[in-house]
């Protein structure tokens, strides 16, 4: 009998340690398993993060509730072939990489399971198309970093710590590019040798294409001052010569943070294989800098027509390319800085409409030949649904950052007359759980 089964047996709801052979990865990065079945029913699943399909390993448990358990790693007995040395010296500390000690070939293999069962599972749905996996290079692909700012006992630039909210402070991101690495580690020593305001509790770095430009969004506690905000501001962008501009906001919840205050540019111009783009200070723009191009070309390529809708278009990416192909092309955003980049970016056959994607829909619109959606975590839902199909429209391309609210918005296009014609999953996060796929889908 093993361990884990006389402690099972012995206090069946206080285990503190047992062995466990991983079954397979699930979404948000852990490994599930089971604990062995007894008399007191079937083996509940366990949560063990940090650990790879096949491997035996030892876990405490930190987490017991009704249906499952949560792990921490410990041991691994039997280590995967795919098992690798993390590339940064704070892997497992830091909550923000999930898949450092996996090679890159099975992280795609992880994700590309995980997709395609959770479209199983969710939205009962088996491809019938091949999934098309779009690699990135593993390291330095990110062009936007956001760190929490400590400022006493001495100034640090750090994430939370795995599943807390405690600072942990890093010199180094190696999945960030190398001017945001050489900013992280700049920003810390002037920080050091300058008071830069008590207030200041995160900033965002953004690296424009060429990755020799850096732009500063600095968030402040609410209620911080003006005036106090403008000093960070000038401070901040005195820390190194490639910072063009900082902007200042009060630390909200929501789309549209308080501006306080700005210094040097107030935007930042992406420039892209086929267009070029301003990114305002506040603004959403595709953080892997190397496949926004591949992005942009698997959502629009081959395509054209009469009239183009695009929901959640941000600042545009999707909208001027369309315009290239369409006689109009419909561009609704809700976010009043995206829009405005949006407005600026897009040509005259784009017509940009600030409104909530549901509001628009709701409102009468003109029918479409083509309608692309890239909306956040939580996906389109029944309303906007039920919308694109009422309107008839007989090509959608799904852009999504979600496998399970993906899953279900699929679920309900399919059992209205819709087909899925082609799906890519495009790895814009390396070392991480997040998947990100597009999916075309016709009538």
């Amino acid at each position: 009998m093993s361990n884990a089964s006389i402690s099972a047996r012995i206090a069946p709801f206080r285990i503190n340690r047992v062995e466990l052979t991983i079954e397979k990865a699930v979404y948000g990065g852990d490994g599930l398993a089971r604990l062995p079945a007894d008399e007191h029913g079937p083996g509940k699943s366990v949560f063990v993060p940090f650990v790879l399909e096949g491997e035996r390993v030892e876990a405490n448990v930190t987490e017991q509730k009704p249906g499952f358990v949560r792990g921490q790693l410990e041991t691994v007995i039997e280590p995967s072939t795919d098992r690798v040395s993390p590339g940064c010296p704070y892997f497992q500390r830091c909550g923000g990489c999930h898949y450092q000690h996996s090679s890159y070939e099975h992280q795609l293999q992880m994700k590309e399971a995980v997709l395609r069962e959770t479209l199983r599972r969710t939205g009962k749905i088996e491809l019938a198309c091949e999934l098309h996996i779009h690699r990135s290079p593993a390291w330095e692909y990110r062009n936007r970093t956001r760190l929490k700012v400590q400022t006493a006992p001495h100034f640090a630039l750090g994430f939370y710590r795995f599943r807390s909210h405690d600072f942990l402070p890093i010199e180094q991101c190696p999945i960030s590019s190398p001017l945001i690495n050489r900013a992280i580690r700049e920003i810390v020593n002037f920080g050091r040798t300058t008071q830069i305001g008590p207030d200041l509790q995160e900033i965002e770095l953004f690296a424009n294409h060429a990755d020799d430009t850096l732009f500063i969004e600095a968030y402040c506690a609410h209620g911080a001052s003006q005036v106090g905000a403008g000093k960070i501001a000038e401070k901040l962008k005195s820390a190194m010569p490639e910072i063009t501009g900082v902007t200042v906001f009060e630390q909200a919840r929501g789309a549209d943070a308080k501006q306080l205050a700005n210094y040097g540019a107030a935007h930042i111009v992406y420039q892209t294989k086929q267009a070029a783009y301003r990114v305002s200070a506040g603004s959403f723009f595709q953080v892997n800098r190397f496949l926004i191009d591949d992005l942009a070309d698997i959502a629009t390529a081959d395509l054209s027509g009469g009239v183009a809708l695009d929901l959640y278009a941000g600042v545009g990416l999707f909208s001027v390319l369309l315009a290239r192909s369409f006689a109009q092309v419909i561009a609704v955003e809700s976010s009043q800085t995206s829009y405005a980049d949006l407005r600026q970016n897009a040509p005259r056959e784009v017509k940009a409409v600030r409104a909530t994607t549901e509001r628009y829909l709701s409102s009468a619109p003109v029918g479409a030949d083509f309608v692309i959606a890239d909306p956040p975590r939580g996906g389109l839902g029944e309303s906007v649904v039920y919308s694109l199909v009422r309107m008839d429209v007989p090509r959608i391309t799904y852009v999504s950052c979600d496998p399970s609210t993906l899953a279900r918005d699929l679920r309900m296009f399919v059992a209205m007359g819709y087909r899925i014609t082609e799906g890519h999953l495009i790895d814009l996060f390396p070392q991480t759980y997040h998947i990100e796929s597009v999916f075309c889908l016709a009538r």
